[in-house]
């Protein structure tokens, strides 16, 4: 018998070890009480309009909003980075690694409480979306900044070096030449980014919010809590999934091609 003839029987053993244990397991599983606790018709279909109409488009739109305000900052930084001048190194270096070894939800706890209360009488515009938008686009843009700064530094030198001999200034030879071509090698770990923030707007709850500004996760929270039933929490589980795996597999298809 030859290696490949081994290789293919020693794979087709572990399909079929695979698939008797998938067979196992569902025919021992408690399929009604399953259908009961965590796939109950009746309680799903009560989640409805609401986890679509408020709750998902909360998360999108909380996403979206820290995403923007973490990607304009995160450029920001990323050329402070790479700056020649000493402080503005300093301070983007200390920045990144600040809020990228702090947890999101402190984060987002002190903008959310420590502000109001270091500075009475302001509140930041937009509510509890102006908070959001700031709470979790500190944490994006310190990871946004680490990727666009290799981003930066994969563009060839000469790509920069030919700009500045055409006569461009520094500032317009970083944004109409090396930037774009960053932008187009950093699109895959930026649409990972998308993700990560997606699944982290469900730490929203930390700022107290209504039932206009519930997000996915505190929403089905509250059903479970309701309904003393984890369906609603099945439900949100695969409306996160209905927005994360096609950007999962949008970041896949990016990185084949680039």
């Amino acid at each position: 018998m030859t290696q490949t003839q081994k290789r293919r029987m020693a794979r087709t053993g572990q399909y079929v070890l695979a698939a008797a244990v998938v067979l196992v397991v569902a025919g021992v599983a408690d399929w009604p009480t399953i259908t009961e606790n965590f796939l109950n018709a009746e309680i799903a279909r009560g989640l409805f309009p609401d986890i679509i109409t408020v709750a998902l488009r909360n998360t999108i739109v909380y996403t979206v909003l820290a995403f923007a305000f973490g990607i304009v900052l995160g450029v920001v930084l990323a050329l402070m980075r790479l700056s020649s001048v000493g402080p503005y190194r300093w301070f983007a270096a200390g920045y990144i690694e600040l809020f990228r070894g702090l947890p999101a939800m402190l984060v987002l706890f002190m903008v959310g409480y420590g502000i109001p209360i270091a500075f009475p009488g302001r509140e930041i515009p937009g509510g509890v979306y102006g908070q959001v938008a700031l709470g979790l686009g500190i944490v994006s843009s310190a990871y946004i900044a680490e990727t666009m700064r290799a981003g930066i530094q994969a563009v060839p030198k000469g790509q920069y070096e030919a700009a500045r001999t055409l006569g461009m200034s520094h500032t317009r030879a970083m944004l109409s030449i090396v930037l774009p071509q960053a932008f187009r090698l950093v699109v895959p770990p930026l649409t990972n980014e998308v993700v990560m923030l997606t699944k982290d707007s469900s730490l929203v709850f930390v700022l107290g919010t209504t039932a206009i500004t519930t997000e996915l996760a505190k929403f089905a929270r509250d059903g479970l809590n309701s309904s003393a039933n984890a369906t609603p929490l099945v439900v949100g589980g695969m409306l996160y999934l209905v927005i994360t795996l096609p950007l999962s597999y949008l970041a896949r298809r990016l990185e084949h091609k680039s």
